[in-house]
């Protein structure tokens, strides 16, 4: 055994970091985190101090006994978790392990810490170790009792007032109440009618257009001209009259490259630019840190990725510099190397941004060793990189204004005189309309000039509502507010759509009626607590303890006082009062009161008489549409209820129509009213009936029983009927991905079985 033990995270780390440590280590992995709070109340106990009780992670036992066995046998022990709050309690949670073990007698415990796995950070990491910063570990600690003493209260009490399964957490709460506002605003907004005026012209060959921009003597805003007859009036005053150039405005513009990726940034331009979510740009980002194989062993390929400093390493800075001199003309290299100020409150100065950990190694020279996630993201970040030390983008604008009668048109144009960063890489953005009149080109137009009238024209226009958050603009908004840390966004995200809380509709988040039920209970009961600048003085204060200017102890006992105090005050809510939502209007049944009201299919308007009145109809319909509904029922010819013998007729639900028994609610028998395809399988459960193909509400194929309710079994993948070689499960199903192409598996967890029946296909030019 080896004198010394160096441990990481990951197990994909290991074989590198073996390779440039020698013979004389022994390098094992923890597989992430080895310790959490045991999984009760009272884990963490704010009568005394907030004490903690720990446990070692089930799946991860296998993984500690093999590092006590090694640290029994080596001398010297490196922690070389990630270098981040999260590592650094990692490591500590092992060294409290090791001690519990009685195993550091004698021991030397060392910490390392490196942001790149390439042999010269990682040399140097170990040849310059620390002590854990015990700062760093009281800053995660607070995090994690945080989110526990949020989440063991406040879930309880969702189960309580609205019903079982929700969660709240600290920094997803705000999140949903973000997607729930933007929600209100689109709904509450009013399109406004407006109209613009345009002239068409040309000289020589040349066309052009310009935009009414002055109408007797006064500039135009927005609503200046509000409907089509003003607008017709405008054009009647202008015609007839000629055009004529009166004033012509040249500048030079420049536009400098964007800083390098920091984790928030690289999220949204993967979102943008990839169409990633947020959680594939950062587990394909893990993939490229840890490493990759590329012809001469495995090799980190960009720095760690959970930063938000815009920092680079001189040596990086100067790697890049002569690389842009080798390949480009000199007008692309600066005169001094480009510095970049981190926007991020308490960024992380020591850090670096993501990088390439070599400028050198180019997206083609390791193209056919990279999956195609791998390879556009690791793309992405290399352009980035070479770009933000390139020039800046120069352009020549010019902005003519154009006399007819008593209007004056304004001819805007932009040419790019020189690429600069441009030619490498541009940044994207988000929910901006095309400007195509700034990109055009004009003739040469000169004061005096008169241009013929070649149309004049009135465009309508309607304001738009503000758009829906994207995952990169929820990532934005998230980062500007201050809310969570970037390395927490994609769990954020997705947390919000396991829970249903949320649906992506065209890249678009839309809460559902559970998630603004949950955000409206949260927002009237505990507005402090998901109050945007509450949850960010927070942030403020666990970077406060990372860095010793706070105690983590106080922290949490002022936040818990008053959270406690809420939590109490609120048990006293009646569910009626969260779930339902008054309506001024009676029912056409029974005269009483309508309300809307939440079950287990979301919000739907039902009488306040219920149950002695059952009057519902969905939250969308009017009175009338639900009249006519029930008035004339679509009866199925020639079928009856399989459960009772009673009438089968056409009924509409939350998701639209479907085929149910006229005594409902006496006979519950419902079926879908498009026939769904069998597959033909034998249900592997039952044993009686057949698996069917079926939609999930959000569309999503499935394949079920056909005697549901009676046999709930259910799979994703498509079933074949053949016997699992491994387990002897009656069926297979067949599933595709990218990277490992279509397999037969089997549906059982447990069994793990899996067969290659075609391997993904080969990358094409394209990709």
């Amino acid at each position: 055994m080896s004198a010394n033990l160096l441990i990481v995270e990951s197990p994909s780390k290991a074989k590198p970091l073996k390779k440039y440590l020698g013979s004389d280590f022994e390098v094992l992995a923890s597989y992430g985190h080895v310790r959490d709070l045991v999984p009760k109340n009272g884990a963490v106990d704010p009568e005394h101090d907030f004490a903690m009780k720990y446990q070692i992670i089930a799946r991860n036992s296998k993984h500690v006994d093999a590092i006590a066995a090694a640290v029994r046998e080596a001398d010297t022990i490196y922690l070389a978790t990630d270098p981040d709050r999260e590592g650094e309690a990692i490591s500590w949670h092992l060294m409290e392990i090791l001690k519990n073990k009685k195993l550091l007698k004698d021991k030397k415990v060392m910490r390392v810490v490196f942001h790149e796995i390439t042999r010269n950070a990682v040399l140097e990491a170990v040849a310059n170790p620390r002590e854990i910063s015990q700062d760093m570990v009281d800053a995660q600690q607070a995090r994690r009792a945080l989110d526990y003493l949020v989440g063991f209260n406040l879930s309880p009490l969702l189960w309580k007032k609205i019903r079982r399964g929700l969660s709240a957490g600290r920094v997803q709460s705000p999140a949903l109440r973000l997607i729930c506002e933007r929600e209100i605003e689109i709904r509450a907004f009013t399109a406004q009618e407006y109209w613009s005026v345009h002239l068409d012209s040309h000289k020589g060959r040349q066309k052009f257009g310009a935009k009414l921009n002055e109408w007797q003597g006064k500039k135009l805003e927005q609503f200046d001209i509000p409907d089509e007859a003003t607008q017709a009036s405008v054009l009647a005053a202008l015609s007839g009259h000629d055009a004529a150039v009166t004033a012509v405005e040249k500048k030079k513009k420049s536009r400098n490259p964007a800083a390098p990726f920091t984790t928030s940034t690289l999220q949204q331009e993967g979102v943008r630019k990839l169409g990633m979510t947020t959680d594939r740009t950062m587990r394909t980002a893990q993939q490229l840190y840890e490493g990759i194989d590329v012809g001469q062993g495995q090799i980190g390929l960009i720095t760690y990725m959970r930063t938000d400093s815009v920092a680079l390493a001189n040596d990086a800075v100067e790697e890049i510099r002569f690389y842009i001199g080798q390949h480009f003309d000199a007008d692309y290299l600066p005169k001094t190397p480009s510095v970049f100020k981190n926007k991020a409150k308490n960024a992380q100065e020591a850090h670096e941004a993501v990088r390439p950990t070599s400028i050198f190694r180019t997206p083609e020279s390791v193209k056919p060793f990279l999956t195609a996630d791998q390879f556009k993201l690791y793309d992405m970040v290399w352009k980035r990189t070479l770009a933000c030390q390139m020039t800046a983008a120069k352009f020549d604008t010019t902005a003519v204004d154009i006399a007819v009668g008593d209007g004056v048109f304004r001819a805007t144009g932009q040419v790019q005189t020189f690429a600069g960063f441009i030619a490498v890489y541009q940044e994207d953005v988000d929910d901006t309309a095309d400007d195509d009149e700034d990109s055009a080109k004009l003739p040469l137009l000169e004061v005096g000039d008169v241009l013929p009238v070649d149309k004049l024209s009135g465009e309508q226009h309607f304001t738009q509502p503000p758009p829906r958050y994207s995952e990169a603009s929820l990532v934005k908004t998230l980062e500007e507010y201050g809310i969570g840390r970037p390395s927490t966004y994609a769990s954020i995200i997705s947390t919000l759509k396991d829970r249903e809380y949320v649906i992506l509709d065209k890249k678009r988040f839309q809460p559902t009626d559970t998630g603004e039920i949950v955000n409206k209970f949260l927002t009237e009961h505990f507005a402090q607590y998901v109050d945007y600048h509450f949850t960010a003085r927070l942030e403020d204060q666990l970077d406060d303890i990372s860095t010793g200017k706070r105690q983590w102890i106080p922290v949490l006992d002022g936040f818990w006082k008053g959270f406690h105090k809420q939590i109490t005050e609120k048990e006293s809510i009646s569910r009626a009062e969260v779930t339902t939502e008054s309506l001024d209007e009676a029912c056409p049944k029974c005269g009483k009161p309508l309300n809307i009201r939440f079950g287990k299919r979301g919000r739907f308007i039902g009488c306040t008489g219920y149950p002695d009145c059952d009057y519902t109809r969905n939250l969308n319909e009017t009175a009338e549409q639900a009249a006519a509904e029930e008035e004339a029922p679509v009866i199925i010819e020639d079928r009856v209820c399989p459960e009772d013998g009673g009438q089968l007729v056409v009924k509409k639900g939350r998701y639209g129509k479907f085929i149910g028994c006229a005594n409902y609610p006496k006979c519950k028998h419902i079926e879908p009213l498009e026939k769904p395809r069998d597959t033909g399988v034998e249900c592997p459960e039952c044993k009686t009936g057949h698996l069917i193909e079926r939609k999930s509400r959000y569309g999503k194929l499935f394949y079920s029983c056909n005697t549901y309710p009676k046999c709930k079994y259910a799979t994703w993948n498509p079933p074949v009927a053949e016997t699992c070689p491994k387990c002897g499960w009656p069926i297979l199903t067949i599933k595709t991905t990218k990277r490992r192409g279509t397999e037969k598996v089997c549906p059982q967890k447990e069994c793990g079985y899996s067969e290659v029946i075609a391997p993904p296909e080969a990358k094409t030019a394209e990709e």
